[in-house]
């Protein structure tokens, strides 16, 4: 609301500040993103939520303290406007958080229904084309695949038994598929990532993606860690430390909560390295991470890492990391980006797993059978180029022989 009021300007946003490269670098055709692609402009966008707290979007950002009140005022208007929805939550899943602006149903397929109808009434109300659902929601406790989750047709008898197998973030995927709604999972937790919910986007012609948004230390071990393998140089050890103060810390200091977010963590350097290519660099790599839940902090998350490595002729060095960022602002431009790629992806005729857009997640969504990409260099080459196809411009390799032949 402040970028399109011409209050702030959207740094970090790569639909609204990136550009793109078209053709040879002697071209010189190097258009921004959203001129290149037809992204929905920021003006056509309308908000709407859930949430288990009812205080409106300026009462919620008061409280959270990311942004300055100065700030907040000047779109306070529209921050009001912007009124939750009762929200389907159990704390089963999310054990540090409770509040009362939650929906009652009868089993959890009655929920979905509640949540379908909040959709359709937003869009009628607003009189609106197109939808993408965002899940924002914390991260709720780890959980693996079950049966009820290999079918469209295991998974609907799960929601009307009310099946512990379906946390709330599967509830919302699920009410937003039906409705052809794009989806994203911001968070770290088994949501639209299950055979039974790809399955329902293919048949319903949606895109999904997801998850757990890359935003502060791992943005930077997904920039760092490249790095050290191009140059071959071996890690033995990668300690990650993480102190914040906001509710995300709050609902991490439960075990199970964490347990899903070390999973999303931890995973990155494995599939970056590749030890079982590279053993005598990286077999060995002791990789450990932390949280620490620190009110005094706010939002304003610290990471540290320090990383053990191994030079010519195995000589030891170190490197070490000290990140102070803040956790709300780095996730922000992201939600925006995947609101824009999802819509122009809908309208594009993509369905299903949108792997191109792994660029934007810790943990991104892959098919059966391959492993997924966390280079965050190759993640962008591979988002850049399926733009360019969707454009009909030609894709770049980076070979670069035809400029000395």
């Amino acid at each position: 609301m402040a970028v399109r009021k011409g209050i702030a300007r959207p740094i970090g946003s790569l639909t609204q500040m990136g550009t793109i490269r078209l053709g040879k670098r002697t071209e010189g055709r190097s258009p921004l993103v959203k001129d290149f692609v037809p992204l929905a402009a920021l003006d056509d966008l309308v908000f709407g939520g859930w949430d288990i707290f009812e205080d409106d979007c300026y009462d919620a950002a008061k409280t959270a303290g990311v942004l300055e009140v100065s700030l907040l005022d000047r779109v306070r208007p529209e921050l009001e406007a912007v009124r939750p929805w009762t929200a389907v939550f159990d704390r089963q899943y999310v054990k540090r958080l409770d509040g009362p602006n939650v929906k009652k149903g009868k089993n959890k397929r009655d929920l979905a229904e509640q949540l379908r109808a909040d959709i359709r009434d937003f869009k009628a109300r607003h009189g609106l084309d197109r939808l993408v659902m965002i899940w924002c929601g914390s991260t709720e406790i780890f959980m693996t695949e079950s049966p009820a989750h290999q079918s469209i047709e295991t998974f609907e008898a799960a929601l009307e038994a009310s099946d512990p197998s379906i946390p709330s973030s599967m509830i919302y995927a699920y009410a937003a598929l039906k409705e052809g709604v794009p989806y994203a999972n911001g968070a770290p937790n088994l949501s639209a990532d299950v055979p039974a919910l790809v399955a329902l986007a293919q048949q319903n012609r949606v895109p999904v993606t997801g998850k757990d948004f890359k935003t502060g230390q791992t943005l930077i071990k997904t920039v760092i860690a490249p790095g050290l393998k191009a140059r071959l140089l071996g890690v033995d050890g990668w300690y990650s430390t993480n102190i914040l103060g906001n509710r995300d810390g709050e609902v991490l200091d439960d075990p199970e909560s964490f347990k899903t977010k070390e999973e999303s963590k931890k995973s990155v350097l494995d599939y970056i390295l590749q030890p079982d290519l590279y053993p005598d660099l990286y077999r060995d790599l002791c990789h450990v991470v932390r949280i620490n839940y620190y009110p005094p902090r706010g939002d304003n998350k610290e990471g540290w890492d320090n990383v053990d490595l191994r030079g010519w002729l195995g000589y030891p060095m170190q490197l070490k990391i000290n990140f102070l960022c803040r956790d709300s602002i780095l996730a922000a431009p992201i939600v925006l980006d995947l609101v824009l790629f999802l819509d122009l992806a809908r309208r594009a005729g993509m369905s299903g797993i949108q792997e191109w857009l792994s660029f934007f997640f810790k943990s991104p969504m892959h098919a059966p059978g391959l492993y997924p990409e966390h280079d965050l260099f190759i993640q962008l080459m591979k988002l850049k180029n399926t733009l360019r196809f969707l454009r009909g411009e030609d894709l770049i390799t980076h070979l670069g022989l035809e400029y000395y032949d």
